[in-house]
């Protein structure tokens, strides 16, 4: 069975001038059809940025920097 939603190893960076952020580091979750999850942490914790990277709506200075992430047996980050 394809799961929902597959995350592996996200790693989600922010150019910022002469340096980088890492907002989010090696996120791995998977979400099974007809479960629910939820994403929940404190303040900066990189619930938004994950969310973002899954709908693909990450601004110009986010950058994927590695992992995959899959939804219903596609891969989202794929060109």
């Amino acid at each position: 069975m394809d799961s929902a939603l597959e995350i592996e190893g996200l790693c989600v960076r922010f150019r910022l001038y002469d340096r980088t952020l890492t907002a989010v580091d090696n996120v791995s979750l998977r979400v099974e059809r007809g479960e629910t999850m939820a994403l929940v942490g404190e303040s900066g914790s990189g619930k938004t940025v994950t969310s973002l990277a899954v709908i693909g709506l990450l601004g110009s200075k986010a950058l994927v920097a590695s992992g995959s992430i899959g939804v219903g047996g596609r891969d989202v980050l794929a060109p």
